[in-house]
């Protein structure tokens, strides 16, 4: 079926659209192919330019002969998805309750990565979590094989009065793979729940993410994106507070090396009044990684007593490192108390000459600098076992591994 074309269109997007038609997605082939991947006219996008970003889009994936295993966390429960398929799982922790659905999670947001996840998802993942679990509960995300697209896609409900912590990684085997993933949480009344998605791929690799989360009456959701691995990759995060009392602390780092470009763009939702939220965001980036930092605090008309404080920060160790951040706020209330901040910059002169000064090598002395200027985000990680393997992360990044 020929598809009437509209704009100037790359390898990446006559590679998509022959896919999607081979999906039987025909709707969104003739989407793309009328307007494309984003651009920097884009406001969402504007440093994210996925028309000249990505530029090639592998075939999409099949079975994986011997899947391997992403990082190991000590005390977890592991789910693991392998090129989009849902693998089978042991024995499930009281609590919690997992099937799998036929076909992508529904949604309602317009955006070109989650319509090509809702088209390209086979299968997704499916937890139910009805009772505090003492384990964490760790959804292993990989893609193995020779180069290839991969999309999965999980649902996660939260019962009422539970507390849980969810972790998410993303990894790949030595090829540049092509992952598009999405998660949809819904956090029920007076719960507590940390979830933490972790971009380790291979450096050839392009990953693309979506966390979309409603949160109940008087809840609290931890959120912790941590990129630091891909040559590009774009977290989504989308919180949305519909119950009073409700609140969220939205996080995120990245970590990026010469020629990284990685984006975290969060876009939150205040709906109804008497909700709060905290996001904060911390930027590393060295030789000439670029670093995106993007969010949006949205306060609806009734939503009154909204308290929403937005901050971004960002710590350049080369002179050709970029570190972008655009932060806005649209409030339609009237009795709010909301704001932004951005700050960024190299390491402090004075600190480093005060180590250095007291026989700590420069390189150590750096090395200490960006750990502490990441801890505040790694820090309200309460597990142990999980709190050590993200400051694992971190110092393989300071190591250059």
């Amino acid at each position: 079926m020929s598809v009437p074309i509209q704009v100037r269109l790359g390898p990446a997007e006559l590679s998509l659209i022959e896919q999607l038609q081979t999906a039987g997605a025909t709707a969104d082939a003739e989407r793309l192919a009328t307007v494309g991947l984003p651009t920097r006219k884009v406001e969402a996008y504007h440093y994210t330019d996925l028309k000249q970003l990505w530029r090639d889009v592998p075939a999409l994936s099949g079975e994986a002969d011997e899947p391997g295993r992403g990082p190991e966390i000590a005390g977890a429960y592991r789910l693991a998805i392998v090129n989009g398929k849902v693998q089978p799982n042991a024995a499930l922790p009281k609590g919690l309750h997992v099937h799998t659905s036929s076909g992508a999670l529904i949604t309602q947001r317009d955006d070109v990565l989650t319509r090509l996840n809702l088209a390209f998802a086979k299968e997704a993942l499916n937890l139910q979590i009805t009772a505090g679990v003492d384990q964490v509960i760790h959804i292993d995300r990989r893609i193995d094989g020779e180069a290839g697209h991969s999309v999965s896609a999980a649902g996660i409900a939260v019962a009422d009065g539970t507390t849980v912590t969810i972790v998410e990684t993303y990894t790949t085997s030595a090829a540049a793979h092509v992952g598009n993933h999405s998660t949809f949480l819904s956090v029920g009344r007076n719960a507590i729940v940390t979830h933490i998605a972790i971009d380790l791929s291979d450096e050839k690799a392009r990953t693309f993410a979506e966390h979309e989360y409603t949160v109940g009456e008087g809840s609290t959701i931890r959120s912790l994106t941590v990129q630091a691995g891909s040559v590009l990759s774009r977290t989504q995060l989308f919180p949305r507070y519909e119950g009073a009392g409700a609140h969220g602390d939205i996080t995120g780092v990245n970590l990026v090396s010469d020629g990284q470009h990685a984006d975290i763009t969060m876009d939150a939702t205040h709906a109804v009044p008497h909700t709060t939220s905290q996001p904060l965001f911390k930027s590393v980036a060295r030789g000439r990684g670029k670093s995106v930092i993007q969010g949006r605090l949205v306060v609806a008309r009734d939503a009154q007593k909204t308290d929403a404080k937005l901050m971004s920060q960002g710590l350049m160790l080369s002179d050709e490192a970029e570190i972008l951040c655009k932060p806005e706020l649209e409030i339609y209330a009237d009795d709010v108390v909301c704001g932004h901040g951005s700050t960024c910059g190299k390491l402090d002169e004075d600190s480093m000459f005060y180590l250095t000064s007291r026989g700590i090598t420069k390189a150590e002395a750096e090395t200490m600098l960006v750990r502490g200027f990441i801890a505040e985000v790694l820090d309200p990680i309460e597990d142990e076992g999980l709190n050590e393997a993200l400051n694992g992360i971190v110092d393989g990044w300071l190591l250059g591994k």
